[in-house]
This record gives C-alpha cells, structure tokens and sequence, in this order.
C-alpha cells in the first residue's frame, strides 16, 4: 500500500503567502490549465482515500471509499477564469468562520499531489487571507474556529476546531510561477487546523476590513473609493 500522507518536515510559513504576477510566458492558457488541474484533481480524489486510524492520505488498494465521496466543491472565479476548489471537511469548528478579509490562527501541512510535503507548522500561526493564496482565503470561509480553553496558569488551549483538507487547483494558488519548493502548474493539497479567527481592522481606522468591501464580492482588494491605489480596507484616507 502506497502512503501518499508522508511525515511532515518543516520548510517554511512563506509558502502559503499568495505571489505577485505570473514570471511564466505571456501566452500562459489559465483556462486550459484550469480544467487540466480539474482532472488531474478529480483522479487524486477518485484514486484515494482518508485513512481514519492516522488521519492521512492513502492510495486506495481494497475497494476503501474514495476522497470524491466524501468532498465538497466551490467554484471560484478569478479574472473571468472558472476554477473548482475541493475541501474534505473533518470537522466543522463551534465559533466564528471567518470572512476572506480577516485573519486566521492556524497549524497546516501542504503537499503536491506526489507526496512530496513542502510545508508545515505545527505550531499555530496568523495568516491574513488577505495575503494568502487563493485557495486559502476562498476555502478556509468554510470552516469555523475552535473554542479558547484557558488553563489556571493562563496557557491556553483550542478545542473542537475546525479542521479538513483543500485541494486546490494551480490558479488559485502559484499557477505557472514556480517557487523554491513548488513547480509550475502544480494543484496543492493542505491539511489545516483553524483554531482561532480576529475581525481585521487592516489600517485600524476603526472600521472592520470586511466593512470596507464596499461591492460586496468578499473581496476587499479591489475597493479603492478614492481611486489613489490603494485599497480601502489599507487606506486610512480613502474619502
């Protein structure tokens, strides 16, 4: 049998962080590789299972139920291209969800779909999913956080949060710009933990970043009133 959940080894947090423009070839068919990404996804969710006693990814080798069962999809559209996001919900999480304008405390391992695990933290983290890539801070909406135990030496702990699998296709995370550990085109896969959830004020004028949203598409990026280039949700003096 075939693990495909390999032990984890720490890289680096800067892997999730969402790049700027495309470095790869200016006739790039974000489209064409959309639906490649889509089948190739497709296959790893038909082709594999969740294995319960460790919490892994196996290959199935005996009739065991397949991810494609067991998934939920979203589509995601990104400058006029359709893409499909795959999440396995493990569990759901018991307090807020966050908005794609908030932050996240979060532990997470990601992988390619060949096993090869290319980041992790088991130490939990903030990440803005202003900042993350686009299969985090799409995805990531889906689950809620987990519940703030604080212990009589005032160390703290989380429990019943939400917890599942992305698997994203390329054009919502690095597309066809390769990074140090990832290579071009690649669908990623992550297990994550989402343990807590802040309201962002980003600029901290006293208005919350998802208040700033002003079309209301849950994207705050591209609200920019007074047309200076920034964004409001960053822009203290956006009237």
């Amino acid at each position: 049998m075939k693990r495909t959940y390999l032990s984890i080894f720490l890289i680096t947090a800067l892997a999730v962080f969402s790049c700027g423009e495309d470095t790869g070839s200016n006739d790039f068919d974000a489209a064409a590789q959309s639906l490649t990404d889509d089948a190739a996804l497709i296959d790893y969710l038909q082709t594999h299972y969740l294995n319960e006693d460790d919490g892994g990814i196996w290959t199935i080798s005996a009739g065991e139920t397949p991810l494609m069962d067991a998934v939920q999809s979203q589509t995601v559209v990104n400058n006029d291209v359709s893409y499909t996001l795959y999440r396995l919900m493990l569990q759901e999480g018991v307090m807020a969800a966050p908005t794609r304008a908030d932050s996240v405390l979060v532990t997470y391992t990601g992988m390619l779909m060949d096993s090869t695990v290319f980041d992790s933290s088991s130490n939990r983290l903030w990440f803005s999913l202003t900042s993350v890539v686009d299969g985090w801070s799409h995805g990531l909406t889906n689950f809620k956080a987990g519940q703030r135990v604080v212990n009589p030496d005032e160390s703290f702990y989380y429990e019943n949060s939400g917890e599942g699998f992305l698997f994203i296709p390329s054009g919502l995370a690095y597309a066809n710009a390769p990074q140090v550990t990832i290579p071009e085109n690649s669908p990623l896969i992550f297990k994550i933990t989402l343990n807590d959830v802040n309201d962002a004020d980003h600029d901290q004028d006293g208005i919350l970043s998802i208040d700033e949203d002003l079309d209301g598409d849950g994207n705050v990026k591209n609200d920019d009133t007074d047309g200076d280039g920034t964004a409001d949700y960053l822009d203290t003096d956006n009237s």
